[in-house]
C-alpha cells in the first residue's frame, strides 16, 4: 500500500505498550496504515507521497472534547467578561464601564460571573441598577444557571413575580412577592433572553465557525456538543457542506421538561450527518446546580436546599427517557448532585438498554458522587462525563458556595474524577465551554494538579482525586472517542483514522505546570491539516486566580 502522507522523525505518543519509540505513521484514505520506524518512509512511500519532517515534535491523537457549548457560548458570552471579579466594588466598576460602552438603546451585557461577589452583596437588581443606569441589564453567571438582572431588564420582559414553569426553574421573589431578579435555571432565564436583543443567525454562524476555528487551533480534533436543535443541525451542514467545519462533531438534541409534544420531530433527526458531523444524542438535565441549591440531593444541603431535580414531574423524566433509548438514542444527562446521579443511574437501568451502536449513555458533570452509586455506574457500564477545570471556582476551605452548601463532608467527595478512573468506569474529559476554558491544556492541567496550573503555591482541592498524565490524556483521546461510539478514534493505532494533534513536546512527559504553554503545531483529520495552531489566540484570558 502506498501512503497519501507519512510524518517522520517525531515522537509518537501511542497507548500500545509495543510502540514505546515510534517515529512515523503512515496515512492513506484518511487512516492510519503504518505506525513505526523511518523504514516506513521506503516500504509505503511513493512519487505522490507527501512526506513531513516533524523534527522531533510529538503525535498524539486528536483531543476530543467531551462536554461543550459553542452556540450556547457564542450567544451568552456578550458584552463584559467578568472572570475574577469576586469583589462588590470590582463587578460595580466593572458594569459601569460596560455601561458607558454600550450605545443607547442597547442592553449591558456581562457574563463568567462568580458567586463569590454574593458572599458581600445581595444578588438582587437593586444592588446592580444605578451601576447600569437604570438601563436594562443581564449578567449571567458563570455556570450559565444563574442570572442577575436590573429592574429595567425586569420590565421589558414583563416579569413582575413569580410564575410557573414546566420545570423548577425559578424567579426569586422577595417576601412581598416581586421579582428580586435573581432568576435561576433556563425556563426563567429564557424570559430575559427572549426579551434581549439577540445577534442574527448570520453573526451567530459567523461567530461560531470562529470558536470552532479556534478549537481546532489548541489540538482539537472533535467535540461533543450538547446545545443542539433544528438550527444548529442545519449551521453544522451548511459549514460541512461548504468544507469550513474544522472539527469532527457529534452533536445532541436538547429536551427539556415539558416538551414531550416534540419527541417525534426529534426522533425524525436521529440519523442526520454529513461528513464530519452527525446527531443521535440527547441530552437532558435532571437537575440545576449546587451553588444556588438546585442541584439535586440525596440530604439538604446545608440551607435545606437540593430536595429536588429539575423535572417536576420525576416521572416523566424516566418516561423520556425510556422513550428515547427505545428510539435507539445515546442519552446524556446532567447529573451534579448525588441523588440526581442516582436517579439517572435508575433510569437508564430501566430501559434495559446498555448502549446505542455501540455508545453507553452518560452522565455529565458528577460533581457530588455516592459510594454507593459509583459501584453502580461501573456495574451499568456508564460512561463518566467530567470536567475538572471547574474546579477552578472550588476554594480548599469550602467557603465558596459550592463548598458552603454542601458542607465539608460531601465536599471532599467532590469532582472524583481518581476514584471513578481507579474503578475502571469509562471516563470522558471536557470543558463545558463556556464555563470554563476549551483550551485542554488548561482543562488535563486542572485534572493533574486539582489546583491552579502555573502557580506552584495555589492549594490543591482533594488532592487524592488527581489524575496521572497518562490517564487524563486518554480520557481526552480514546475515553472521549468512546464516551460517543467512535471505535476508530483517539488512538495511533493502524485501521485507526487519523485524526491527528502535533504538539512541540510530548504531553505526557511534560510537567503539568508547563503543560499549559506546550504549543500545538497542528492538527489533522483524516490526515488532512485543519490549520495550523495560532497561540496568541488561544482563549487564555477565562483562567481565573
Amino acid at each position: 500500500m502506498r501512503a497519501n502522507t507519512i510524518l517522520r522523525n517525531g515522537r509518537i505518543v501511542a497507548f500500545d505498550p509495543e510502540l514505546p519509540t515510534a517515529t512515523t505513521i503512515a496515512i492513506a484514505g484518511g487512516r492510519i496504515v503504518a505506525v513505526g520506524d523511518d523504514q516506513i518512509v521506503s516500504e509505503m512511500g511513493g512519487p505522490d507521497t507527501v512526506t513531513v519532517d516533524l523534527e522531533g515534535r510529538s503525535v498524539t491523537p486528536g483531543l476530543i472534547d467531551a462536554h461543550v457549548h459553542p452556540a450556547f457560548g457564542v450567544e451568552r458570552t456578550i458584552g463584559a467578561d467578568l472572570a475574577g471579579v469576586t469583589r462588590p466594588d470590582d463587578l460595580l466598576s466593572r458594569l459601569r464601564a460596560e455601561a458607558d460602552a454600550t450605545p443607547p438603546g442597547a442592553w449591558v451585557r456581562a457574563f463568567n460571573l462568580s458567586y463569590a461577589v454574593f458572599a458581600s452583596m445581595p444578588m438582587r437588581a437593586d444592588a446592580i441598577d444605578s451601576a447600569v443606569n437604570g438601563r436594562p441589564a443581564a449578567v449571567f453567571l458563570f455556570d450559565g444557571h444563574t442570572m442577575l438582572v436590573s429592574h429595567a431588564a425586569l420590565a421589558e420582559a414583563g416579569i413582575s413575580g413569580a410564575q410557573s414553569f414546566p420545570d423548577t426553574s425559578e424567579i426569586v421573589v422577595d417576601d412581598s412577592g416581586c421579582a428580586t431578579g435573581q432568576l435561576r435555571e433556563e425556563s426563567a432565564i429564557a424570559l430575559i433572553l427572549n426579551a434581549a436583543p439577540r445577534p442574527s443567525e448570520r453573526e451567530i454562524r459567523n461567530q461560531v465557525s470562529e470558536v470552532y476555528r479556534k478549537m481546532a487551533a489548541v489540538g482539537l480534533t472533535g467535540l461533543c456538543v450538547m446545545d443542539g436543535d433544528r438550527t444548529s443541525f442545519d449551521r453544522l451542514d451548511a459549514m460541512d457542506r461548504q468544507g469550513t467545519l474544522p472539527l469532527r462533531i457529534v452533536t445532541a438534541l436538547d429536551h427539556a421538561p415539558g416538551q414531550r409534544n416534540r419527541l417525534p420531530e426529534r426522533m425524525a433527526m436521529r440519523d442526520e450527518c454529513g461528513a464530519r458531523w452527525r446527531g443521535g444524542v440527547i441530552k437532558l438535565y435532571a437537575d440545576g446546580v449546587i451553588d444556588t441549591g438546585t442541584g439535586w440531593l440525596y440530604e439538604p444541603d446545608t440551607f435545606g436546599d437540593g430536595g429536588y431535580g429539575l423535572w417536576n414531574d420525576p416521572a416523566e423524566f424516566r418516561e423520556v427517557v425510556r422513550d428515547y433509548a427505545a428510539a435507539g438514542f445515546q442519552l446524556a444527562v446532567h447529573a451534579i448532585g448525588d441523588r440526581a446521579i442516582g436517579e439517572t443511574i435508575d433510569a437508564f437501568l430501566a430501559t434495559g438498554v446498555r448502549s446505542v451502536r455501540g455508545a453507553p449513555h452518560r452522565l455529565e458533570h458528577l460533581e457530588s458522587l455516592s459510594d454507593n452509586d459509583l459501584r453502580r455506574i461501573g456495574d451499568a457500564g456508564i460512561t463518566a462525563s467530567m470536567q475538572p477545570a471547574h474546579l477552578q471556582w472550588s476554594k480548599p476551605d469550602n467557603s465558596d458556595a459550592w463548598g458552603l452548601r454542601l458542607g465539608h463532608k460531601r465536599a471532599s467527595r467532590g469532582w472524583r474524577a481518581g476514584d471513578v478512573s481507579r474503578a475502571g468506569i469509562p471516563l470522558a474529559l471536557g470543558s463545558d465551554w463556556p464555563v470554563a476554558q476549551f483550551d485542554p491544556r488548561i482543562v488535563m492541567a486542572w485534572a493533574r494538579l486539582r489546583r491552579t496550573p502555573g502557580d506552584r503555591n495555589a492549594p490543591v482541592i482533594v488532592g487524592d482525586q488527581r489524575l496521572s498524565a497518562l490517564t487524563a490524556l486518554k480520557a481526552y483521546t480514546r475515553g472521549a472517542a468512546l464516551a460517543q461510539g467512535d471505535d476508530d478514534l483517539g488512538e495511533i493505532a493502524v485501521g485507526y483514522r487519523a485524526d491527528l494533534a502535533i504538539w512541540d513536546k510530548n504531553p505526557v512527559e511534560v510537567d503539568a505546570d508547563d503543560l499549559v504553554d506546550v504549543g500545538i503545531h497542528a492538527t489533522l483529520i483524516d490526515g488532512i491539516t485543519t490549520g495550523p495552531a495560532v497561540d496568541a489566540e488561544i482563549d487564555r484570558t477565562r483562567r481565573l486566580p
